[in-house]
């Protein structure tokens, strides 16, 4: 009996994908917290009379920031040795 050939590491069901830099999968968890924070603060701002427009952009720029150095980070931390 012949043994299959043993592959350069485990696929667990996954389908087999060519070694080095992967993309992520647009549509993360982070954007969609993104997007409903986004959003209650805009409901938030259209509710309250203490809270005004500028301050949800205040908010919109903040969370912007700290989303693309998230994102940033989560990038270098995948970057791969040559």
């Amino acid at each position: 009996m012949t043994t299959p050939p043993e592959s350069p590491r485990p696929s667990y069901g996954m389908p087999n994908m060519p070694m080095g830099a992967r993309l992520p999968i647009p549509g993360n968890a982070e954007f969609l917290l993104y997007v409903v924070a986004l959003i209650v603060a805009l409901i938030a701002t259209g509710v309250s009379d203490r809270i005004n427009p500028n301050d949800w952009f205040g908010f919109f720029e903040f969370t912007t920031v700290a989303y693309i150095l998230s994102r940033g980070i989560a990038k270098a931390s995948r970057v791969l040795e040559q």
